[in-house]
């Protein structure tokens, strides 16, 4: 036993280890994977399947044994059918993947929370007047088709801009805003909705909305429920409920904290998703910004930027 030992210690090299390290990564991915969506309940199927193809082999059962060979020898074509939204979920989540991670910040730490500040405030006023809203924050993914479903607006982030937008009787409400680059990108934007059939089904549309779009691309959501107030924010396909004050501000606050004085360990990375742009962030919204169909700030029932930032400190 000893020599058997001995014999396989003399033969196997680095190499050999490393590629024992990268075959076993790539299966606990791809377990993980198949764990978190629909695929798992296919792959038990797919495995039964298996197991009666070899116990009919074994029991001369020749017709299912027949019918199951022939099955099999199509099956790499009806999984590439049955598994295709997993398997394209899965080859965006790889096309994504970099060995550097892309900073999302600037060199502008008071632009930056200047920027956090503001949705902050936009936010916490919605949830205390149960005004429903939805937030859309791009990363390495393009969102360029779910933008051109809205209104192209191209504004600097403003809490009076954001209040304009998802107040109940302007025509942007019911759709998300698309934040590129520190800019308001577009309003009124249709997402995907989610596929996942295991959701509360107390969530509404805006909610399955927004982890839809998470499920397609690498953008962070935070969404306000108009029902009950409550914050929330998505990322990877799944929601987090609940966010408190606190939690959304230290969340906002790591998210435009400056690239230099970002914690690289690996576990903040989860909230690295603001890429951000130098130009035209620190200047005030101009007039020709903001769309005519957001710009209703005079109609009597529309916060304006100071009493959203008086509901937001109560």
């Amino acid at each position: 036993m000893r020599e058997f030992f001995d014999n396989i210690g003399s033969n196997i090299g680095i190499t050999d280890i490393l590629d024992i390290l990268i075959v076993t990564y790539v299966i606990y991915r791809i377990l993980g994977f198949i764990k978190e969506s629909r695929a798992q309940q296919l792959v038990k199927g797919v495995l039964v399947l298996v197991v009666v193809f070899f116990i009919s082999d074994y029991l001369k059962l020749y017709t299912l044994y027949w019918v199951l060979k022939a099955t099999f020898t199509l099956g790499m074509f009806a999984l590439v059918v049955v598994f295709q939204p997993e398997l394209r979920r899965g080859l965006e989540y790889m096309g994504r993947s970099k060995l550097v991670q892309t900073p999302f910040g600037t060199s502008n730490a008071t632009v930056d929370m200047e920027i956090a500040r503001e949705i902050q405030t936009a936010l916490t006023f919605f949830s205390r007047s149960k005004t429903g809203a939805l937030l859309v924050f791009e990363r390495n993914t393009p969102l360029k088709e779910i933008m051109d479903t809205g209104t192209s607006i191209d504004s600097t982030i403003n809490s009076q801009i954001l209040g304009n937008i998802f107040y109940e009787g302007a025509p942007l409400h019911d759709g998300a805003v698309i934040i590129k680059g520190g800019r308001i990108a577009s309003a009124g934007c249709v997402l995907p909705l989610t596929s996942n059939k295991n959701l509360n089904p107390d969530l509404g549309t805006r909610h399955r909305a927004g982890i839809g779009i998470t499920e397609v691309s690498d953008a962070m959501v935070l969404i306000v429920s108009e029902e009950t107030g409550i914050i929330s924010y998505a990322e990877g396909g799944r929601l987090h409920r609940r966010l408190t004050r606190e939690e959304l501000s230290e969340l906002l606050n790591d998210f435009y904290k400056p690239i230099e004085d970002k914690d690289n360990k690996g576990i903040l990375s989860f909230f690295k998703f603001l890429k951000s742009t130098e130009s035209g962030r620190d200047e005030l919204p101009k007039s020709e910004d903001v769309p005519k169909s957001a710009n209703i700030t005079k109609s009597a029932n529309i916060p304006k930027s100071e009493d959203i930032k008086k509901g937001a400190e109560k």
